[in-house]
C-alpha cells in the first residue's frame, strides 16, 4: 500500500494544500477569535527577516520610523468621506473601557491616516518643515468575513508610511519612489517573486486616494495576489484635517500626501509562489536559516556538524545546526524540507571517513557529495543560483499563463481557466470591468502596451490585467 502523502498536492486540492504546509512547516496556527492567527517561531522568522529588508529599504528612501496609537476616536474616521465609507464594514468599534461606557466611541485601527493626518496638521507649520516621511509597523484590525491565515485575517502585521509634501509632484513621485525602489525591489530581489507594477482603475483604488500603484504575483494556481500598494492621496486627507503649511510664497497651502503599506500577506505569497508538494521552498536572500547542518548519528557526527556551523557563521552564512541525533533522521530531514530551508548538509559516520558530506538542494531538488573542507566557499555560489532559480521560475509561470485577448468573454475564460489576461482598457472599461466582477474575476491593474505604469487610467493603449484573485 502506497505511502499517504506529507501533504495534500497541489494539483487535486490547492487550498488545502496551502493549509496543510502551514500546518505541518510549523509557520501559524488559527488564533482563538475566529479570523486571528498565531505566528509561530520559524514563521514569524520569516517575517522578521522581511521587516530586516522592508525597513533599509524604507529608511533608504528617508523615512523615520514613528508609532501611533492603535485607538482611533470613531469621529476622526467621518472627517474624510470616501475613507469611512471604504472601511466601515470592516471596522472593529469599542463601546465600553473600565466597565464604562465611554463618551465616545474608538475604533480599532484599520489604517492609520486619519489619526496621523491629525498629528501632521499639528507638526507641519511651514514649507521648511516638508517633505515628512514616517513609517510604522504594527498591527491593524479589519474585520474579515472569509479568513485564510496570512492572507486575509481579521488583525495581520504590517508596516504603514503616510507623507506629506509641498507639491502634487514631489508626492505623485515620492508613491512612485515606494512602489518601484522599496517594494519592487525587494519583492524580486528578495522574495524572488516576479511583480507586475501597475495602476488601480477607480474602482479598484485604495478609500480617499486619487491614485493607487500596486505590485501584483502570480500564484502556483494562477490567481493574482496584491502584495503590495502606494496610494497618492491628493490634498482629501489635509483638506480633512485643516493640514496646512506656510508657502516660501507667506501663503498658507493643503500638504499633498501619501500613503503606502506591505503586510503579513507577503508570507502568503511566498508559499502559494514558491512551495511545492514537499513543502515551503524559502528564497536563500530572504531565509532565516539559509544553511541547516544535520548529524546523521554519533558523536564524532555532531562535533563534526557543530565545527562545520562555526565556519559556515564565519562565512556570513545564517546557519542552524541539528545535532539531535536522538529524533531519527529521516523525521528530521523532512521537517527541514518543508520548512523550505535552501540548502541541507548532511554528515554521518560514513562521511566522516570521506571526508565529504551529502549536500541536499531544496530550491532545484537533488543530492550530491562534497568536500567538507570546500563548504565556506561552495555555499554563497550555490545560495546565489537557487536565489536566481526562484525568479526565473515565477517568470515563466507568469509569462506562460498570460494571454493577450481582445473581448471581455476571451478575458473572463483565460482567468476562470486560471491563466491572466491582457486586454486593452478601451475596449474593457468600467463596464467591463462590471461585467467580469460578475465571474469573480477583476482587473488588477492597468500597465501600458510596454509593461510601464500608465500616468492616468485612459493613457491611450493601456492594458487592463485580469485574474481571479485572493
Amino acid at each position: 500500500m502506497a505511502k499517504a502523502p506529507v501533504l495534500t498536492p497541489r494539483a487535486d486540492d490547492f487550498p488545502r494544500w496551502y493549509q496543510d504546509l502551514i500546518n505541518k512547516a510549523e509557520l501559524a496556527d488559527n488564533g482563538p477569535v475566529r479570523g486571528t492567527m498565531v505566528i509561530r517561531p520559524y514563521g514569524y522568522g520569516l517575517w522578521e527577516r522581511m521587516q530586516q529588508e522592508m525597513d533599509a529599504r524604507i529608511k533608504g528612501a528617508g523615512a523615520q520610523n514613528a508609532y501611533f496609537p492603535l485607538f482611533i476616536p470613531q469621529s476622526y474616521l467621518t472627517k474624510e468621506a470616501e475613507h469611512v465609507e471604504g472601511f466601515a464594514p470592516e471596522l472593529a468599534v469599542v463601546t465600553h473601557g473600565g466597565g464604562k461606557e465611554l463618551e465616545e466611541p474608538v475604533v480599532v485601527r484599520p489604517t492609520s491616516e486619519t489619526i496621523i493626518n491629525d498629528y501632521f496638521s499639528k507638526w507641519v507649520q511651514s514649507y521648511r518643515d516638508l517633505p515628512l516621511l514616517i513609517n510604522q509597523w504594527a498591527n491593524v484590525v479589519r474585520w474579515e468575513m472569509r479568513p485564510r491565515v496570512f492572507l486575509r485575517t481579521s488583525e495581520f502585521l504590517w508596516q504603514e508610511g503616510h507623507t506629506a509634501h509641498a507639491t502634487y509632484e514631489d508626492a505623485r513621485d515620492y508613491a512612485a519612489r515606494i512602489h518601484r525602489d522599496v517594494y519592487a525591489d525587494f519583492m524580486v530581489d528578495v522574495l524572488g517573486i516576479d511583480v507586475v507594477l501597475g495602476r488601480k482603475t477607480a474602482k479598484e483604488r485604495f478609500a480617499g486616494a486619487i491614485n493607487t500603484l500596486t505590485l501584483e504575483a502570480m500564484m502556483g494556481d494562477g490567481k493574482a495576489l496584491q502584495m503590495g500598494t502606494s496610494h497618492e492621496l491628493g490634498q482629501n486627507f489635509a483638506k480633512a484635517f485643516n493640514t496646512q503649511y506656510l508657502s516660501k510664497d507667506s501663503k498658507q497651502e493643503h500638504v499633498w500626501q501619501t500613503s503606502w503599506g506591505v503586510s503579513t500577506r507577503m508570507v502568503g505569497g511566498l508559499i502559494m509562489s514558491h512551495g511545492d508538494d514537499n513543502g515551503l521552498r524559502v528564497p536563500p536572500r530572504l531565509a532565516h536559516v539559509q544553511v541547516v547542518v544535520m548529524a546523521i548519528k554519533g558523536d564524532e557526527a555532531v562535533a563534526k556538524v557543530r565545527e562545520i556551523g562555526d565556519a559556515l557563521r564565519a562565512a556570513g552564512i545564517r546557519v542552524h545546526v541539528d545535532d539531535r541525533v536522538d529524533t531519527p533522521f529521516g523525521r528530521r530531514a523532512v521537517d527541514w524540507e518543508l520548512k523550505g530551508v535552501p540548502v541541507r548538509v548532511e554528515v554521518g559516520p560514513r562521511d566522516l571517513e570521506a571526508g565529504t558530506a551529502m549536500l541536499a538542494r531544496r530550491i532545484p531538488g537533488g543530492k550530491e557529495p562534497v568536500s567538507i573542507d570546500g563548504l565556506a566557499a561552495l555555499l554563497p555560489g550555490v545560495l546565489v543560483e537557487d536565489q536566481a532559480l526562484l525568479l526565473a521560475q515565477s517568470r515563466e509561470r507568469r509569462e506562460s499563463r498570460t494571454s493577450d485577448v481582445t473581448t471581455i468573454e476571451e478575458a473572463a475564460e483565460a482567468a476562470t481557466a486560471g491563466g491572466w489576461a491582457r486586454i486593452p482598457w478601451s475596449v474593457l472599461g468600467p463596464e467591463g470591468e462590471a461585467k467580469l466582477a460578475e465571474q469573480a474575476v477583476s482587473v488588477r491593474c492597468l500597465v501600458t502596451e510596454e509593461g510601464a505604469v500608465p500616468e492616468a487610467d485612459d493613457t491611450p493603449g493601456n492594458l487592463a490585467v485580469v485574474a481571479r484573485s485572493y
